[in-house]
């Protein structure tokens, strides 16, 4: 059985971005630990005024655990008051939607199935708005796969954090002209993010809402693929102006197509479609860019979006530098070869259809 130190070690091991990166050991956080045949049961104790990373905090310590314990063991984290309520205080910097008033478009980038290179699209795509002379931040709002970091070579970066304690507002990573905003700048890199929907949702609001994005044209939120709770938590309690749907030609891919436009469409959401962006349209090979196989049919984007009655905003090639790129931390969109100029092409169609 894992005793208390060995617990005790794990949870040394999550840190609290704000305050100094320091962990819950060091803030003496952990007020009881419980170890026995039915399981662990920790619990943490957090101030009356309420902590914007209390959600990711208990996720992390979770995930801490199950990390060292035998496969199967039972792990509970909960969360418990230790200081009477504070006078309130006035904070410079209001929460709600107030960071939100100095953006023109919020636009959400989703898919109806992962594997599409949604992410892909949407960090290319704020690269392009971007090196177009627009305003531009990126909010990753996939929590249980948070790619911004590595995909804008940004991993380790700590968000600044200002603003009197319990009203805190983080300061966004600025890079390639782009305001970068993501769960992934609060967790190690490999740490599983073992929330449940209502701590995901809490997480996802936290990284628009509470996040000093001052003036912008576009903010483009890099949203989860499928259409669950995260999904409608954020169109409904937060201004999305509308989406952009990425799909690929498969016919797996596409329909699951008709189920996220169905999702906006729905009277409780009632969002519009800004159009269909289909990713890896055409294998491209990097010595000859002017030839095109269409390795995963061919047409199919199109006929899907006449059918559901919405634009192809855009075709973007698969190449493989728009692997490379990605992986290596420097989008495609940067560039000019034949991926970049369809990220700009796709940039400038949907500039225009907002303009």
């Amino acid at each position: 059985m894992t005793d208390k130190k060995e617990i005790l070690a794990a949870l040394s091991e999550v840190r609290h971005p704000a305050k100094g990166d320091k962990n819950l050991i060091e803030l003496e956080m952990v007020k009881a630990v419980e170890a026995g045949p039915n399981g662990i049961k920790v619990t943490l104790g957090f101030p009356r005024r309420r902590d914007p990373l209390a959600e990711y905090l208990i996720g992390a310590a979770r995930a801490a655990l199950i990390r060292i314990l035998p496969q199967g063991t039972p792990v509970q984290v909960e969360s418990i008051v230790v200081d009477p309520a504070p006078e309130k205080k006035k904070s410079t910097k209001d929460l709600n939607l107030d960071q939100l008033e100095g953006v023109r478009h919020i636009i959400g980038v989703a898919s109806g199935k992962g594997g599409v290179g949604k992410s892909t699209v949407a960090v290319n795509l704020a690269c392009a708005l971007a090196r177009m002379g627009y305003k531009v931040g990126l909010a990753d709002a996939d929590v249980y796969g948070p790619s911004v970091p590595v995909m804008t070579g940004t991993e380790g970066v700590s968000p600044a954090v200002e603003g009197e304690e319990g009203a805190e507002i983080f300061a966004p990573v600025e890079k390639f002209g782009v305001k970068w905003m993501s769960v992934g700048y609060f967790a190690d890199r490999g740490q599983a993010l073992i929330w449940r929907g209502p701590m995901a949702c809490s997480a996802l609001k936290q990284m628009i809402l509470q996040v000093d994005w001052g003036e912008l044209d576009f903010l483009l939120i890099d949203m989860p693929p499928g259409t669950g709770d995260i999904h409608i938590s954020l169109v409904q309690e937060i201004p999305v102006e509308g989406a952009v749907i990425v799909t690929t030609p498969q016919t797996v891919a596409l329909a699951d197509v008709e189920k996220g436009v169905n999702m906006f469409r729905n009277k409780s959401i009632d969002k519009p479609i800004f159009g269909l962006v289909e990713n890896m349209a055409w294998f491209t090979p990097a010595e000859h860019p002017q030839e095109k196989y269409y390795i995963f049919g061919n047409g199919g984007g199109t006929e899907m979006a006449a059918q559901l009655g919405i634009d192809i905003l855009g075709q973007i090639p698969l190449v493989q530098s728009i692997r490379e790129g990605g992986d290596e931390g420097i989008p495609a969109a940067l560039t000019d070869r034949p991926d970049g100029k369809a990220f700009l092409e796709l940039a400038r169609t949907l500039a225009d259809k907002l303009a």
